[in-house]
């Protein structure tokens, strides 16, 4: 993944397009492409920032924490429950959620999710 260009470089995009210039104008005046120069124009008209937003990480885990009481309960009532029907049981309180989404989860607050075998085990031994 490519890095941002510098915020000195978007600042004097920004700066030139207040001045007058046209977007395409300061684009090929800084040689970067007309739509970063429109989307750097319009990210400092919206929010008044040159910078960059920060490029990957987590974006989503919030949601399903401010959750996680609901889902601990959900999980508990039933622990046997596959990750599948464990997701249509929050579903019916209002919450979608990925299988994936509450694997991490899981893993995130050292919940192991082990089965509890259908049959008991036999009793003959190893030889």
């Amino acid at each position: 993944m490519p890095s941002a260009l510098s915020a000195d470089l978007r600042q004097r995009v920004v700066v030139a397009i207040e001045a007058g210039a046209s977007r395409r104008e300061a684009a090929r005046r800084f040689e970067v492409s007309p739509a970063s120069a429109v989307r750097w124009h319009e990210a400092f008209v919206r929010e008044g920032r040159t910078r960059a937003k920060p490029m990957g990480g987590d974006q989503r885990s919030h949601a399903i924490e401010a959750q996680a009481g609901l889902i601990r309960r959900t999980y508990e009532a039933k622990p046997e429950l596959f990750l599948r029907e464990l997701r249509a049981r929050l579903a019916e309180h209002g919450l979608r959620v990925g299988a994936s989404s509450l694997s991490r989860f899981f893993k995130r607050h050292g919940i192991t999710r082990k089965k509890t075998p259908a049959t008991p085990p036999s009793r003959i031994g190893r030889m």
